[in-house]
């Protein structure tokens, strides 16, 4: 064959190989369109799980939602979310799910209580899990997903209440390649980072080992921002040396617990919303419970646990964990 024939060849093959591309993204442009206008069922909606919600309507997903609380639906509902009124009236409607809850004992109660999504689930039903919980819980639910014929991932999160708002959370997902690659559309719009991370339970292995460094972290920040301004520095300034040096971290960059360093956080609100003192109090109780088990030395996550059950127990329970400063300075345990 000549030279010219050749091309000639090779160029029909790549036209041919152009318009089975476009036949392809058409294909999944299709397929993404539909996926979004089918209902997306979404329990849970506090501090994080709002914003999450939010985030796809936002993306065009279609929601139905359920929470207990009368206030955190209604503007959902005002921006177009379905309200249901219990769980298993959420399941009953869609195919995908995402739960956004507490703790194991709240994830429990709304997958396997009366009325819950266990009651009423569709066959073919992918349930993702985006609370922090205990691994063992997680696993528990996927089994008895699997036993209705459903699919149960978890995938917690990391980033915080303004990651939520804006839609760059980090997704730590437990469960099948499959269930994953089925997830990872609806995760990433609500996060900029979604993570394969292995079966069911090793997405909440990594969050609580993460929120372990972080409650140390952020107790470890609150400290030297204390004694920073107890020596006679302006607390912005000690943020900015801490954040150019070899101390910076999340809590002192992004989420700095001292009041007026940051606009926009909740040491600058009171330390209202954000993540509870409860909560994390709860997390580090997890991470303790693994320590246990993994027989794994964790001498300042245990620390740091105590630190937080006292602050939870003295006031500080609903406020966000950047309290730790506060708490710090609290007269009652400086006297």
């Amino acid at each position: 064959m000549s030279t010219f024939s050749n091309l000639t060849a090779r160029g029909g093959l790549f036209v041919r190989f152009l318009q089975l591309s476009q036949v392809s993204r058409t294909i999944s442009s299709s397929s993404s369109m539909k996926s979004k206008q089918s209902l997306v069922g979404f329990i849970g909606l506090g501090n994080m799980g709002n914003h999450m919600a939010r985030n796809l309507l936002k993306k065009g997903y279609p929601l139905v939602i359920y929470d207990i609380s009368k206030d955190s639906v209604k503007k959902l509902q005002e921006d177009g979310a379905k309200v249901a009124t219990t769980p298993a009236e959420v399941a009953s409607q869609v195919n995908r799910l995402v739960t956004m809850l507490p703790a194991s004992a709240h994830v429990q109660e709304v997958y396997t209580g009366n009325n819950g999504i266990f009651s009423s689930v569709q066959k073919g039903s992918l349930l993702i899990d985006s609370s922090t919980i205990d691994p063992s819980v997680s696993q528990e639910m996927a089994k008895l997903a699997q036993g209705k014929g459903a699919t149960f991932i978890d995938a917690p999160v990391s980033g915080g209440v303004n990651a939520a708002r804006d839609g760059l959370l980090t997704f730590m997902v437990g469960g099948s390649e499959t269930a994953y690659n089925l997830a990872k559309d609806l995760l990433s719009s609500m996060g900029k980072n979604v993570v394969h991370c292995g079966t069911v339970g090793t997405g909440q292995a990594a969050k609580i080992c993460n929120n372990m460094l972080l409650a140390i972290s952020m107790i470890g920040t609150s400290e030297a921002m204390n004694l920073g301004i107890k020596l006679g520095l302006e607390p912005k300034l000690l943020a900015k040396i801490l954040n150019m040096s070899s101390g910076r971290c999340w809590s002192s960059e992004v989420y700095n617990p001292c009041p007026g360093v940051l606009d926009g956080v909740p040491s600058s609100n009171d330390y209202k919303g954000g993540f509870g003192t409860a909560l994390m109090a709860k997390d580090l109780g997890l991470a303790q419970n693994a320590s246990t088990v993994t027989k794994s030395p964790s001498p300042l996550g245990s620390l740091a646990h105590q630190i937080y059950r006292i602050m939870t127990n003295s006031g500080y329970a609903d406020k966000d964990f950047s309290s730790a400063f506060k708490f710090l300075q609290d007269k009652k345990l400086n006297s």
